[in-house]
């Protein structure tokens, strides 16, 4: 009787038990608990496989106006063989050197002339040992008019055009090269009340393009691929050489890599193929 009254009070105890409760004196495990010598499972994470590609870097590049054009086309070229992206910033030389000397975060200057990169240098702001010519800057006296402009420049001394349009000489390479060719060829007092200036040849070339000045002295690579209009390509001999320098503004391996690429045959090439001149023809 006594073993029968002590069962009893058992499975009573066990029917008053909270669901998922334990009867006293047993263990039990839970399902996700590993059983005894089982390891536990540890929890997983989500994440990328990891990549033996060295992580490319991304570089802003401060480009004078007139290189423009030609530098997206290089840093697409350099991104596809680096795997680096270049941010390419266009302005004017002398307004990308005010924003250098006040901090922008700039990784690589090329600049319309040696000027400017001279004095970052002097001043100690580029990476000692980058400086280096990359082009050599051409100009030209064009008209979108297909008839206007005659194989010997002769237009500027007519009174044919009401508007010339020059990038500022006081800020651009550009410029300051059509005033010199302006100076020698005797126009450029009689001309200053027909002188549109743009704040960097980019600008002249829009005012000619968008016909708001029916002449313009620019440089030759924005006319390259121009298929209308007339064009006399002014003599070198007329203005100082327009040396294009290119300096490392930040030592990190991307802009490393993007000036020598610059430097490699192919970028030469379609350098030279945009209307530039390369240090290899001494400034032809």
């Amino acid at each position: 009787m006594r073993v029968l009254f002590v069962a009893m009070l058992v499975l009573l105890s066990a029917a008053n038990l909270p669901a998922g409760a334990e009867a006293p004196g047993a263990k039990g495990l839970r399902a996700s608990e590993p059983k005894v010598g089982e390891p536990r499972a540890s929890k997983s994470k989500s994440s990328k496989p990891k990549s033996n590609k060295t992580r490319a870097g991304e570089i802003r590049i401060a480009v004078a106006a007139n290189f423009t054009a030609v530098a997206r086309l290089l840093g697409r070229r350099f991104r596809a063989e680096t795997g680096h992206e270049a941010i390419i910033v266009s302005g004017s030389t002398g307004k990308h050197y005010a924003q250098i000397i006040h901090g922008a975060p700039f990784d690589v200057f090329l600049a319309a002339d040696a000027e400017r990169p001279g004095l970052l240098e002097t001043q100690q702001r580029i990476v000692a040992g980058s400086r280096f010519t990359y082009a050599f800057g051409r100009i030209v006296l064009w008209s979108a008019d297909d008839a206007l402009v005659d194989s010997a420049g002769l237009v500027l001394g007519q009174e044919r055009f009401r508007r010339l349009a020059i990038a500022d000489p006081g800020l651009a390479p550009y410029g300051r090269a059509a005033r010199e060719a302006l100076v020698a060829l005797g126009h450029w007092d009689d001309l200053q009340d027909r002188l549109v200036r743009g704040k960097n040849v980019g600008q002249a070339f829009q005012f000619v393009g968008t016909r708001n000045a029916e002449l313009g002295i620019i440089a030759a690579s924005q006319i390259v691929s121009e298929t209308n209009g007339s064009a006399w390509p002014v003599p070198a001999t007329l203005h100082a050489p327009i040396e294009q320098q290119a300096v490392l503004l930040r030592d990190r391996p991307a802009g490393r890599a993007f000036l020598a690429f610059l430097k490699s045959p192919a970028a030469r090439d379609v350098i030279r193929a945009n209307g530039y001149g390369t240090s290899e023809e001494s400034g032809s």
